[in-house]
């Protein structure tokens, strides 16, 4: 995982709203797909980018993909993103 593939991917907001929808918990690609207009290989497009970026995990469970938060990859994102913030507070008033 590097930030580019993670910035691409949060780039799209289709990829954004599956992440948000997966805060909640493990999701299915069809549980996923129904909240969209989208086709089925669209979603897959999304969500394997999403997989690419590190963002997602990916889980097989018999004729089922399911697909969790990396949370990880996240700490990592806001671990970085708060170092402006402390460098910021640093400032002259």
């Amino acid at each position: 995982m590097g930030f580019p593939e993670t910035f691409k991917a949060l780039s799209d907001p289709a990829r954004r709203e599956i992440l948000v929808m997966l805060k909640s918990g493990r999701m299915s690609a069809g549980e996923i797909a129904a909240n969209f207009a989208m086709t089925n290989a669209t979603i897959s497009y999304h969500l394997s980018q999403l997989k690419k970026a590190g963002l997602v995990l990916e889980h097989k469970e018999k004729n089922f993909v399911y697909y969790e938060l990396n949370i990880s990859v996240f700490e990592e994102l806001m671990f970085w993103i708060a170092q402006f913030k402390e460098e910021s507070s640093h400032e002259k008033p």
